[in-house]
């Protein structure tokens, strides 16, 4: 069956009832989705003019911000703060007390100054510690729950109870995109989806094109890496182009007989995507074209199978911020370590310590760190009390967080936690005071970045009244 047109209602749109295709097409932008498909035609039609794209076209912030772009890095199954970022040398005093329930453990790992600035962290991280000047270290995060999917959901998107947009969804709908061609928003994760999965990247209540495009780095071939990326369509670019236009125009009527039918408008968009992607995606994702000393940076040439794939996944979040996407999230999991963190905390690490120090010495070479933010964070922390042996359970009072580049002041360190590292205790940093400092770095007022769906106006810290540490910023 075809939809009805508005004109003559009752009688199908068969294209065989036509002679050509423009007859067919004709008719059906006279009906009554002529008028929102003429919206979406001048939508695209100017977005394409002013080298925007509709919903996508790029905007300007509430005022300059220090960044233009970000790379979140997530740290998936509740990284240990007092293992990695957050020395707390009180605690060889205490080994073996008890505190509350449990014995006191203190990290196994050493931690020694780095840099100019003589900021500290632990000694697993070998090749990040070089980086440190550019660095800022909140040492006093914390969330509301210490459970993995409810708090990856306050994370990424600053509420576990309900679906809201995540926060590359907001920065994409207040930046918009630099590249029509390519997702404003990827969302990478080697080997499958996190804790909480695509709720991670979702738009939620806002438009689908505002949602995160999900890749697997771990492939190597770009048709394994984003599938179907090469069309199977039999015939001239010119002619694919007019088939995904009629696609479009049946579609935008087929959406006017429904209210707010987010799940169609993300379809329709990932059609046209899709289309503009199978040249420049192409390309992005092209790690051939990378030389062998880049390649060695990022460790992306180890044999180590782990660091190989996050150093391809780095070289790729930089490939693609360098291409104008605005929002790029690396993932990587495995710090839930409730037993024989000395082993698993140095393992883990030893696959992620180049990529990261490469992206970041990357970034700075080619210029892109001053107004790229990078921002590192996990859901909570562990405690300072053993679980398992030599292990550490959830704490959610207490994480550590990080920021370089997008004009953060480098070589320092935000708040504290106690003596045991248990609980933030000096200048905390809720999650949505994290959010809104993201967003302060892009020029946005977390306050004022607002978007209406059911009578009321959303934000991405909801009404915390979260306000940006301002104070780490140069």
């Amino acid at each position: 069956m075809y939809p009805t047109c508005g004109k003559h209602p009752g009688q199908e749109l068969n294209p065989a009832l036509y002679s050509t295709r423009r007859e067919f097409l004709n008719r059906v932008g006279t009906g009554f989705g002529s008028l929102a498909l003429a919206s979406l035609l001048a939508d695209k039609a100017q977005g394409q003019s002013a080298g925007g794209g509709g919903l996508l076209a790029p905007k300007q912030p509430h005022y300059p911000g220090t960044a233009k772009r970000v790379c979140h890095i997530y740290f998936s199954g509740a990284q240990s703060h007092i293992d990695t970022w957050d020395p707390k040398p009180e605690m060889a005093k205490a080994d073996g007390k008890t505190a509350g329930r449990g014995k006191i453990l203190p990290s196994p790992f050493e931690f020694p100054k780095s840099g100019q600035s003589g900021l500290q962290i632990s000694e697993i991280w070998t090749e990040l510690s070089k980086c440190v000047d550019e660095m800022c270290i909140i040492r006093s995060s914390w969330t509301d729950v210490p459970a993995h999917e409810e708090a990856t959901k306050i994370m990424t998107s600053g509420d576990f109870r309900l679906p809201k947009p995540s926060i590359g969804a907001w920065v994409t709908y207040g930046l918009g995109s630099d590249n029509q061609n390519l997702p404003a928003f990827v969302a990478m994760n080697p080997g499958g989806f996190p804790s909480a999965g695509a709720a991670n990247w979702q738009s939620a209540f806002m438009p689908g094109a505002y949602q995160g495009t999900y890749v697997d780095p771990t492939n190597t071939r770009i048709e394994q890496i984003i599938e179907n990326i090469k069309s199977q369509f039999i015939g001239t670019s010119a002619e694919q182009r007019q088939q995904l236009d009629l696609l479009s125009r049946l579609n935008e009527i087929h959406k006017q007989k429904r209210q707010a039918e987010g799940q169609l408008d993300a379809r329709i968009q990932s059609f046209e995507l899709a289309y503009r992607m199978q040249t420049d995606a192409t390309e992005a994702f092209d790690m051939s074209k990378e030389p062998a000393h880049i390649l060695k940076l990022y460790g992306a040439d180890s044999a180590d199978r782990g660091e190989a794939t996050q150093g391809r996944q780095f070289i790729i979040a930089r490939r693609l911020l360098e291409r104008g996407v605005k929002f790029v999230q690396c993932w990587n999991g495995g710090w839930d370590m409730h037993a024989g963190i000395a082993a698993a905390g140095r393992a883990r690490a030893a696959a992620l310590d180049r990529p990261m120090a490469g992206f970041i010495q990357d970034l700075k070479q080619r210029g892109l760190l001053k107004d790229t933010l990078v921002a590192a964070s996990t859901e909570f922390g562990r405690s300072s009390t053993e679980d398992g042996p030599g292990g550490r359970t959830h704490n959610a009072k207490a994480f550590a967080s990080w920021l370089a580049g997008g004009g953060v002041k480098g070589g320092t360190s935000y708040g504290s936690t106690d003596e045991l590292g248990s609980a933030a205790v000096e200048n905390k940093v809720h999650v949505h005071e994290f959010h809104s400092t993201i967003l302060h770095a892009l020029g946005f007022d977390s306050e004022k970045l607002t978007f209406r769906s059911g009578g009321r106006d959303f934000r991405l810290t909801d009404v915390s009244g979260a306000q940006p540490v301002k104070s780490i910023f140069a």
